[in-house]
């Protein structure tokens, strides 16, 4: 079982493995760049990298008229950071154990609360749908 320890020292030793690659080739080429400077270039490239991916979709689904989507993917994004955040803070207070369980439960709530919400909301607009009147075609005889 992984434990929210584990899975946060994995991401270290993966984001410190990064690190020293890029430190490595800062010196091999003599960019001689400083740590603020190399921070500035790679969450610069990351975040652009990331924009380039997520808008065409999100773009694409607007288009569609899908816009629930992209709040759903805000929210579950918003949602990640934050059950991580709480993790994170329970055990630097020690008000709490950091568990890796707690995270995938919190986003199962959300998961599941959604699920109802996405059920009744088609429900209403089938209802919606029903009961709507019929506009009369223009092209009626006269």
């Amino acid at each position: 079982m992984v434990t929210m320890v584990t899975l946060i020292y994995k991401i270290i030793e993966i984001i410190t493995y990064i690190h020293e690659m890029i430190l490595t080739w800062n010196d091999n080429y003599e960019y001689n760049f400083s740590d603020k400077q190399l921070h500035f270039l790679v969450v610069g490239v990351l975040g652009m990298g990331m924009l380039f991916v997520i808008h065409p979709v999100f773009k694409f689904l607007a288009e569609k008229k899908m816009t629930l989507a992209i709040s759903w993917i805000y929210v579950v994004t918003l949602l990640v950071v934050m059950t991580f955040a709480i993790e994170i803070g329970q055990r630097y207070t020690k008000t709490g154990y950091m568990d890796f369980r707690d995270v995938i439960y919190g986003m199962g709530g959300f998961f599941l609360m959604f699920a109802v919400f996405f059920v009744i909301r088609i429900i209403i607009m089938l209802i919606i749908r029903l009961f709507q009147d019929d506009e009369p075609s223009s092209s009626t005889p006269q």
